[in-house]
């Protein structure tokens, strides 16, 4: 079994792969996600569910693969069963689906890091609350099931409300941005790349992917490009030759706001080629 670790920083990539599948957890290992996510919920049909927590258990009871775990609601009878993986030393992560309340997050705090999956309008009305729990690492944005429950017509500018709320809320407690939703184009990379972005303008770190030829796609398009860092090192430079204050750069008034700007497009740049 190939070695993967959840990424130290805020990871980029967040890969699915169904629990019921081991013979596809090494290629999701080797894939460059920076985090794969076994799957014992939405990809996992009722009849798998025993079978799925199992092959998880085999993975994860060593500990020489380390993944994060997305369970079943809470509300589910398989809940109380696919928390007991959670005790396992492979379990870097769990990512609790239809997150609505407090003590849904209480339940799974057991685990290192919480992704609570904000699904529907009763978890974005709660964001907030959720963000400051405790043990919760990022938000994610489970925007499929969020149509679906809102009747919501579209992934654009439909859930533009719902995206920036998300932003706020994780900003607010202090966490990590949070993770986008899925892209349904698996073959369309371009679509991909699009979604990804809008993802990052937006203020997100990272995304979810369905498939690892995603990947590529997603973590190009969180990565500043070649301009975005040659303007951070330019800003920075001219910053370290002044004795404070505003400074004018290419024509552009640069004032703390837009050096912390520079600084953050050279950490994520750092990162990405890490």
């Amino acid at each position: 079994m190939i070695r993967i670790t959840m990424n130290t920083t805020t990871p980029v990539t967040y890969l699915f792969v169904p629990a019921d599948r081991p013979e596809r957890f090494s290629k999701a290992a080797g894939s460059g996600a920076d985090i794969v996510v076994l799957d014992l919920e939405d990809a996992v049909g009722v009849d798998h569910k025993a079978a799925a927590r199992e092959h998880a258990r085999a993975a994860l009871a060593s500990g020489v693969f380390k993944a994060c775990v997305r369970i079943n609601g809470i509300d589910t009878e398989w809940f109380a069963e696919d928390c007991a993986l959670l005790s396992l030393p492979g379990v870097a992560a769990v990512m609790l689906p239809k997150a609505e309340t407090v003590e849904g997050i209480a339940a799974v705090r057991a685990a290192r890091r919480i992704v609570p999956l904000v699904e529907t309008a009763k978890g974005l009305a709660v964001a907030r609350e959720l963000a400051r729990c405790a043990g919760v690492a990022q938000l994610a944005f489970g925007s499929v099931d969020f149509q679906q429950d809102l009747g919501i017509e579209g992934d654009g500018d439909e859930l533009l409300f719902a995206r920036s709320e998300l932003v706020l809320a994780s900003k607010l407690a202090g966490i990590a941005a949070p993770v986008d939703g899925v892209s349904l184009a698996v073959k369309d990379l371009d679509v991909v790349s699009s979604e990804a972005l809008r993802a990052r303008r937006l203020g997100f770190a990272s995304k979810l992917c369905i498939h690892p030829a995603q990947i590529a796609s997603v973590r190009a398009a969180f990565a500043p490009d070649d301009k975005a860092v040659a303007w951070a090192r330019g800003v920075l430079a001219a910053a370290a030759s002044t004795s404070g204050g505003a400074l004018s750069f290419e024509g552009q008034m640069v004032d703390k706001p837009l050096l912390e700007r520079a600084r953050g497009i050279l950490s994520r740049a750092e990162a990405a080629a890490a």
